[in-house]
């Protein structure tokens, strides 16, 4: 456990130097193809500290508000808010991470934040209705899982950063449309263009191994965590068969967000070999089965 928690900050702190270098690196290109490799260098080094920032203090804000997500409290949701506290107290938590509700029916749920100090926890209406108190137990266990481990902090980050790549794949691509409307020189419209291109075939490619290095192994520690800390596997177990059974389609699923989430929201997508071997979840059966594996 210790070690994952120390992997995921390393890892953390490594993605976002790799993305700054990134940033700095295109706007070099940038410049070499309009004759000067630094003239957009400042610009490129501040945007990339602007991203890196809004990267690791507010990708937790941007998560929530793309998801629909609304802050509650104990006088708003009681019983979800006592289920959330004494998990937190079991588990040593001294800060109990913010409560949020999505208005959708279909069940779910995910954790957000950059440490257990700076966390938030947003669940569906469809999980509280559908789920009794033991299942909740088990779902909520499992997203303080993925904040003690620090999950929360990869996962948030990719969101913004994988976004960022998208933009500006689209942002080459129309420059140089610009540019060749304008009859600029055609040697720096086609080097633009192969940048976009580049960029366009490369940032969902970019989005998924990223999202990949967050989930799948990380959601069968946040089961097994989960399952310790309530002492009852088949909470979480029933859990995930509910809510893989459900067939409520959530409004708020997107593939920028869907590795956050305790089962992917992305439910009408084919179930394809490849879907399934870039899958940022495990298969939910093989979970449901090793949780009610486990004898603790």
């Amino acid at each position: 456990m210790y070690k994952e928690i120390s992997s995921n900050k390393r890892r953390s702190y490594l993605i976002m130097f790799l993305f700054a270098g990134f940033v700095i690196g295109l706007g070099i290109l940038f410049g070499s193809v309009n004759g000067d490799p630094y003239m957009y260098l400042i610009p490129a080094f501040i945007l990339s500290v602007i991203t890196t920032f809004i990267g690791y203090y507010k990708s937790d804000s941007l998560v929530l508000s793309i998801s629909g997500a609304k802050q509650v409290d104990a006088k708003n949701y009681p019983k979800l808010y006592h289920i959330l506290e004494n998990l937190c107290i079991s588990i040593g938590f001294k800060t109990i991470p913010k409560l949020y509700i999505i208005t959708d029916r279909a069940p779910n749920a995910f954790a957000t934040g950059r440490d257990p100090k700076h966390s938030a926890i947003a669940v569906t209406e469809g999980l509280i209705d559908k789920l009794n108190n033991s299942e909740l137990e088990g779902v909520i266990a499992h997203e303080l899982s993925h904040i003690k481990n620090y999950d929360i902090r990869l996962a948030s980050i990719a969101v913004v950063f994988v976004g960022i790549v998208v933009l500006m794949s689209d942002f080459f691509l129309r420059l140089s449309l610009f540019r060749n409307r304008s009859k600029d020189e055609n040697k720096s419209n086609a080097i633009l263009l192969i940048i976009g291109l580049v960029l366009a075939i490369l940032s969902p490619i970019f989005a998924k191994l990223l999202q990949l290095a967050v989930s799948r192994k990380r959601e069968f520690l946040a089961d097994s965590s989960a399952a310790l800390i309530t002492r009852y596997p088949e909470g979480l177990a029933s859990a995930l068969e509910k809510i893989s059974m459900d067939t409520s389609k959530f409004k708020y699923a997107n593939k920028a967000t869907a590795h956050m989430y305790i089962y992917s929201p992305l439910k009408d997508e084919k179930k394809s070999f490849l879907n399934n071997m870039f899958s940022t979840h495990p298969p939910v059966k093989e979970r449901i089965k090793r949780l009610r594996g486990m004898a603790v």
